[in-house]
């Protein structure tokens, strides 16, 4: 039994959810979110409660349970807040700035690094913190990962771009006799 998928889903003020055969969709403050149900799974909506069901109790139907209600607590909570990501980037000449809907990087490559930012996230960058901020947490979480992949820290200076509160384990240098 799901410990997540039991607990229902209180939906706040001026926010709500619309089901469809195989798609549910939540519609808020900061924009529409939409997703497509597996078959096993079955979304119920009494007033202000949602609660994700399995149609059938099968091995697979329990592991998605949680999931799906995951997804639609994450879909409720996005409407309504945005999520964020905070990028440090550390080291000498490396620099950001938003361009329009790109951001272009200097990473110590012989050329600047564009990236395009997707409609839907909101991005800034200041001094050496990039903040990527939008309703849905897969979408702001894949995009992080993508630009933090352009120059992942290195151990020895910790040059390199990392999120917020994430530890660099350090390594020793060569040792010099």
């Amino acid at each position: 039994m799901s410990r997540i998928g039991k607990k229902s889903i209180t939906l706040p003020a001026n926010t709500e959810i619309n089901l469809a055969p195989g798609m549910v969709s939540v519609k808020g403050p900061l924009g529409t979110l939409s997703r497509a149900l597996h078959p096993m799974i079955e979304v119920k909506v009494e007033g202000q409660e949602v609660s994700v069901v399995p149609k059938k109790l099968t091995l697979e139907s329990r592991a998605l349970w949680g999931t799906y209600a995951s997804h639609i607590g994450n879909m409720v909570s996005g409407v309504n807040t945005p999520f964020t990501k905070k990028l440090i980037l550390e080291g000498i000449g490396y620099k950001s700035e938003v361009k329009g809907d790109k951001i272009v990087f200097a990473l110590g490559f012989s050329h600047p690094v564009v990236v395009s930012i997707p409609t839907t996230l909101k991005v800034s960058a200041e001094k050496n913190v990039i903040t990527i901020s939008g309703a849905d947490k897969e979408e702001v979480g894949q995009f992080a990962a993508k630009v933090r992949a352009l120059k992942k820290p290195e151990p020895y200076k910790g040059k390199g771009m990392r999120y917020d509160g994430e530890t660099i384990r350090r390594k020793q240098g060569k040792k010099t006799v």
